[in-house]
Formats: structure tokens, sequence, C-alpha cells
């Protein structure tokens, strides 16, 4: 006597549905073997994709590439999200509500160290204007081609990054948070939309993705993380592997204190007119409205 269909699902028969099984009805499968033998028990015998020994291996980074790269992509996708409007900043600077604490708290220490406070303190009005232009973006709730736009995302920490995807949470908008794993904890702030919270292994395919879908990106003070992620945006929009985008690069002062931009093209290493890669902005009001001319939205 054979099986009907339904008694057997391997002897289905219908044309509709793919007749190789999944990798997870195939996992299963082999889960489910009631043979154990030497050979069964090695790890050899594993199942590739299910082999977390052979995954971690030198040899398979190519692989893991693949996989940090896809798996964002898929997931935005299916969420929806059509472009972003990414935020890059300190770790370090404090909040409004949180910057008096700070100072208080230096008096005890070192004269260094009590500057520092001080200064960093004195950068809490950026903790809300990226707050504000977040909350600003997320309210006009842009929809094009049945896909959201200017998503907020950041890179999922502290600081500027939590007033980013805070101002977007605030706003009733989901946000994305792009973390990465380093060797002192580093969890994603409370602000972030868990279905949109991604944490990377490898450095260049974080990047890739606060880029590949952005149509402006924001970059406040920040240390050798903000300075990376905004200097290799510049090159790519320089260099024309990039069409050009806003760069709104708040904290003047800042700025132009730590990296002498003016000197960089009398030295002749750039062109004068790559200087005007850089849209100055000091509140987001001031931000929005460079975006909405370039895009031509109605601010």
């Amino acid at each position: 006597m054979t099986d009907t269909p339904s008694e057997n699902p391997r002897s289905d028969r219908s044309l509709s549905d793919r007749k190789f099984y999944g990798a997870e009805q195939e996992a299963e499968f082999s889960k489910s073997s009631p043979q154990e033998t030497p050979q069964t028990k090695h790890p050899a015998y594993k199942l590739a994709f299910q082999d977390r020994e052979f995954l971690l291996r030198d040899e398979l980074r190519p692989v893991r590439f693949q996989l940090e790269l896809l798996k964002p992509e898929m997931l935005l996708d299916e969420a929806g999200v059509g472009s972003t409007l990414v935020m890059y900043g300190s770790a370090r600077i404090p909040s409004p509500e949180n910057a008096e604490a700070r100072v208080k708290a230096s008096k005890d220490e070192g004269e260094f160290e009590q500057k520092v406070a001080a200064n960093l303190a004195a950068k809490a009005k950026y903790y809300e204007e990226a707050y504000t232009l977040a909350k600003l973006v997320s309210e006009k709730a842009i929809i094009e081609d049945g896909k959201r736009q200017f998503v907020v995302t950041s890179g999922g920490g502290p600081s500027i990054m939590e007033a980013a995807n805070r101002g977007a949470s605030d706003a009733g908008a989901e946000s994305i948070g792009l973390n990465i794993v380093l060797p002192h904890e580093q969890a994603p702030n409370t602000y972030v939309t868990p279905y949109l919270s991604f944490q990377f292994h490898y450095f260049a395919l974080r990047k890739m993705h606060f880029l590949l879908r952005a149509k402006a990106v924001a970059v406040f003070p920040g240390g050798f993380g903000t300075f990376d992620e905004f200097f290799e945006l510049l090159t790519l929009i320089q260099t024309g592997k990039m069409k050009p985008m806003p760069i709104l690069l708040f904290g003047k002062d800042f700025w132009t204190r730590v990296v002498n931009f003016e000197a960089i093209a009398e030295e002749g290493t750039i062109s004068k007119q790559d200087l005007d890669l850089i849209t100055w902005c000091e509140t987001a009001d001031e931000a929005w409205g460079h975006i909405a001319d370039f895009y031509d939205i109605d601010r």
C-alpha cells in the first residue's frame, strides 16, 4: 500500500510547490535520523550551514562578508525602507539633562579632566539638534514608490546616536541602528526599533550599509569613528564613486579647530571646490532646509 500525499509529505504531488526541500526541513530530517554511529557523531558529518566551527574558520571569511551584506539588506527591503538619513557623531557627548552632572562629577579630578568635561557639556546642544532633526524628518513620513524615505539611521550606540533614534521614536517612527561588536560591551540604545537593530562583526560591511540607502548624512562632533565615516563619505563623492548628496556638518567651531580644511586645499592635496561638498549647519531646521532644497521637497 502506498502513502497518499496527505499521509506522506514526501510524496506531495502538488504542481505549485517546490520539489526540493528547504534547508530547514533538511536539517530536521538530519536531526531526526535514528542512527548514531562514529561517522554521524563526527563534526565532518554536520550540515555545513549548521557547523559553527566550520563557518568561523578563516577560509570562510568571504562567506561571512556575504552574510553581513545580505542579512540587513534583505530585512531592510522587507521592512519597506527606501532611503535613509544617516546621523554620525560622538558616543561621549552628554544629553542636555546630563551635562551639568558630568561637569560636577569632574570636580574631584585633574585640570585636564575638568576641561574635557566642560567641553563635552558645551556640546550637549548637538544632542538636542540631532534629536530635533531626527524627529522633524521622521514626522514628515515621506513615502515614495511605496517605500519609506529618510528613515533615521545611527550607529545604534549612546549619545548622538541615541539622540537620533530617540527623536525618531518620539515622532512615532521606526529607526535603524547599526551596531558593531567591540571588545568592551556596547548594547543598542533603547530607542532603536528592535527588528531594525543590526550587529556587525566587520566594520567594512557596517560602513557599506550606512551608505547603501543614504540620501543625506548629518555629521556631528565626534572622535576617530566619526572622522573615519565622514572622510570616507567625502572621498567616495570626491572620487565619483558615489553620487553627490547633502553632507550636513554640525559644529563649525569644533570642526575648524580640529581640522584645517582650508589648509588642506591651500596645500594642494584637495581642490578648493572639494570644500563645497560640505554644508555647514548649526540647527536641525537649517539641515532639513538643505535636504529639502537638494531634493526639491516641500519644507
